[in-house]
């Protein structure tokens, strides 16, 4: 996080994450940018040595038709030409094949490392952002990066190299040729990159924020409509939306307005360079310094960086939208919590876990009062705690601490007698378990999401555990069986079949510390009745977290509870 007055790191700095990863597929970025070099060599060979041919061709002839002799080797030069025009053909249809390929791998690194970025965000970080600013990040800034290697470093070092390699070709026939066109075309190749970076870094980073904010508005707008109309504050947001969209396009406009700039400079800059080396190229021949082919290829050689020149605008006044990907990518690194992996070398003790928390508190980024306020309880090992307290008295607060998704504002927490930051993440996700209010389920079949809880189920396994919440029969009548897609979000489910199929997969996990939330919230009191007796004998033995608004009356009573406790308004109120 940064400091008020502390300056923001450059682009390079905010880059240099990024390239890392880029580094990791270096050969294949290598071989692209050498079929990106192959294909402009072969641009410019072949414009500069048809140039050559034709010249020599007519001069050639002329001093026939004059009655000197003369000759002319056709087939080399011929066979040249063919050459260039094959190769420039079949060179960049490998490269954009290739490339292209080599970007979708990259996109898929840089979304799988962010994606474990998020994966070791907590829930107080997760919350600062909607999901649609997550999905954001995951689609429109790493598409953005994917300008980095195909539009930034490979066409600006391609060009560079071109430039270079052509003023070494004419200053070996003519210095003063090849010392002019480098001097100017290094100048304009400066300008393309840095000049019109500088120019449209300030526009660029805001178009990234800017679009995600406006989303979010849209977004606000649509959902929360009814709301907005109700309270007459629709026409307030409406205009808060439309100031944000014209800044938006203001910006666009900009950009696009400094991308015509560089375009008519690249046409300047080109048409500047031939000009130069015609002139210069016409006195030499005329000093006898030159063949008249030769003169002629000069300058069609220098028309040819217009190839190598064209998408340098473009892609550079855009840099600053790649800046500011980066940089609120980089933001959420900065927040991720360390991983669980890199402990300070206590072992997870084996064997049945208790949990303790002592003196712990919890306080939510611009809550008015802690959601936890000195909270100390102690769970042992197979014992069992009714956790009760009305809504927003803190008890999810308390399993979300205890699951390690958020972090305490003060006090510690210890599980099996080591203390919880310092548990490895693969044992605390394998050994600690919730069945919370909310059922996640992806949008895949009913083997994928059971088999979330272990991966090498057999389909028994998986059979025993749908017979075990009463969804063997039904799942059996499907035409797909356990191939069953379930929609996004288990949206093809009823809440009672997600929920059981929740308490399904928690069983195929066998954690050894289970937090219940309301277990059988939504279910009738028959299938209440035929589950409770299963639930009850597979829990002997594991240490238990039964969350609930009230020990005994409610939809389900907790079986076996050695101990209740009550929270209210985040604090512990005693034995009930």
């Amino acid at each position: 996080m940064r400091h008020r007055g502390e300056r923001a790191p450059g682009p390079l700095a905010t880059l240099r994450p990024w390239l890392r990863l880029l580094a990791r597929r270096r050969g294949r970025l290598a071989a692209g940018a050498a079929l990106m070099a192959l294909t402009l060599l072969s641009a410019i060979g072949l414009l500069a040595l048809s140039g050559w041919f034709i010249t020599a061709s007519a001069l050639t002839g002329a001093l026939l038709a004059a009655g000197m002799a003369a000759s002319l080797d056709v087939y080399v030069p011929g066979g040249g030409i063919r050459l260039f025009a094959v190769t420039r053909t079949v060179s960049r249809y490998l490269e954009r094949l290739y490339n292209h390929d080599t970007v979708l791998r990259l996109l898929a690194d840089l979304r799988a490392r962010l994606f474990a970025v998020i994966a070791g965000l907590d829930a107080q970080a997760l919350m600062r952002h909607r999901a649609s600013d997550w999905l954001n990040r995951l689609t429109a800034d790493i598409d953005t990066l994917d300008a980095l290697f195909l539009r930034l470093l490979a066409p600006a070092g391609v060009a560079l190299l071109a430039i270079l390699g052509l003023v070494g070709l004419l200053a070996a026939w003519a210095p003063p040729v090849g010392l002019a066109l480098g001097l100017l075309l290094l100048a304009g190749w400066l300008w393309l990159t840095l000049g019109q970076a500088r120019l449209g870094l300030a526009a660029g980073r805001r178009q990234g924020a800017d679009r995600e904010a406006l989303r979010g508005r849209l977004i606000e707008q649509l959902q929360g409509l009814a709301e907005l109309e109700t309270y007459g504050s629709l026409g307030h947001h409406r205009r808060e939306v439309e100031a944000l969209e014209a800044r938006f396009y203001r910006d666009q406009r900009r950009l696009g307005a400094w991308v015509a700039l560089g375009n008519a400079l690249v046409t300047l800059l080109v048409g500047t360079a031939l000009v130069l080396a015609l002139w210069l190229a016409a006195r030499a021949w005329a000093a006898g310094e030159l063949s008249g082919p030769l003169a002629v290829m000069m300058p069609l050689a220098a028309l040819a960086m217009s190839e190598a020149l064209a998408g340098l605008p473009a892609a550079f006044t855009w840099l600053g939208a790649t800046w500011g990907a980066a940089e609120r990518l980089n933001g959420l690194a900065e927040r991720s919590r360390p991983a669980a992996e890199a402990a300070r070398g206590e072992e997870a003790p084996a064997g049945a876990l208790g949990v303790a928390l002592e003196r712990v508190s919890l306080t939510y980024p611009g809550a008015l009062a802690p959601a936890l306020d000195d909270v100390s309880l102690h769970l042992a090992p197979g014992e069992r705690l009714a956790l009760c307290g009305a809504s927003g008295a803190g008890k999810s607060s308390v399993a979300a601490l205890v699951l390690r998704q958020l972090a305490p504002s003060g006090g510690r927490i210890r599980l099996g007698g080591v203390a919880l930051a310092d548990w490895p993440e693969a044992a605390l996700r394998r050994r600690v378990a919730a069945l919370t209010q909310r059922v996640d389920l992806l949008d895949d079949s009913l083997a994928a999401n059971l088999r979330l809880a272990r991966p090498d189920a057999t389909e028994g396994e998986l059979w025993a555990a749908l017979a075990w919440v009463d969804l063997d029969a039904w799942a059996e009548s499907l035409p797909q069986g356990l191939a069953t897609r379930v929609g996004e979000g288990g949206r093809r489910l009823s809440g009672g079949q997600a929920r059981r199929l929740a308490l399904a997969r928690l069983h195929l996990l066998e954690p050894d510390l289970v937090l219940l939330d309301e277990p059988f919230a939504g279910l009738d009191a028959d299938t209440v009745a035929r589950l409770a007796p299963r639930l009850d004998a597979w829990l002997a033995g594991r240490a238990v977290i039964y969350l609930v608004h009230q020990l005994t009356g409610g939809p389900f009573d907790p079986p076996g509870v050695d101990r209740a406790l009550r929270l209210e308004e985040g604090r512990l109120g005693g034995y009930t």
